[in-house]
């Protein structure tokens, strides 16, 4: 018996790295999130892959700035965030979200939406394999990727042609800032017809973007991408 759980726990180990290794370089086929709406609407998603180097960092920084501050800083996990969400809670003020960029690429890319203790504990053991696994330039440029951004679109390359009539690489501070807006609920948010609560977190996105300056994530985007 003890044979063979020391067998299992092998075999799932080897199940959870193996595809985080093989990520790193190889471009994923499709995320958990984007098959689960493809199987529950019947329909294709919008959706194109392209390297970080064709994506504006004007949508990175936006996207740092309203998800995620201290990305280049922080293991997988922001504690302050927690804590204070935490506390929140048991406040009774309304429960709001502390993920990272790390931890919702694990949840997108490898397991399926909800709040159950099993997936929360699964997102915290692919968040540590991914960042022990990728550097940050890769676990940003796969999120980029595989954000949902809107109804049957993902990622920024198919936004920026759906929104703006225009590839990633040529956005604005102010067009990734509306993306980057509508993230935290992108079925119920609009880029297209944004409401005067997504112009305002715009707005907001656009001044923390200014206070993180240009140069945040000079250590993290490679220096060919576009401007």
């Amino acid at each position: 018996m003890l044979r063979f759980i020391a067998l299992l726990l092998t075999a799932l180990l080897l199940a959870s790295i193996l595809p985080v290794l093989a990520l790193r370089w190889a471009t994923p086929p499709t995320s958990a999130v984007m098959l689960a709406r493809t199987l529950a609407e019947d329909r294709q998603q919008a959706w194109e892959w392209v390297d970080i180097e064709h994506i504006s960092t004007h949508v990175a920084l936006a996207v740092v700035a309203a998800e995620d501050q201290k990305f280049p800083q922080h293991f997988g996990f922001d504690l302050h965030a927690i804590r204070a969400a935490v506390e929140d809670n048991t406040r009774g003020k309304r429960l709001r979200g502390a993920s990272t960029l790390t931890q919702q690429v694990a949840r997108n890319l490898f397991l399926w939406q909800g709040r159950s203790y099993l997936r929360k504990g699964l997102e915290a053991w692919f968040t540590v394999l991914l960042e022990l696994c990728w550097p940050k330039q890769r676990i940003l440029e796969v999120y980029l990727n595989i954000a949902e951004t809107g109804p049957q679109t993902f990622g920024m390359e198919a936004a920026a042609w759906r929104y703006f009539s225009r590839p990633a690489i040529a956005l604005t501070s102010e067009q990734a800032a509306l993306l980057a807006a509508v993230l935290p609920n992108p079925r119920r948010l609009h880029a297209a017809r944004p409401s005067p609560y997504v112009m305002e977190r715009r707005d907001h996105i656009l001044q923390q973007m200014e206070l993180l300056g240009a140069a945040y994530l000079d250590g993290i985007l490679p220096a060919t991408t576009g401007q």
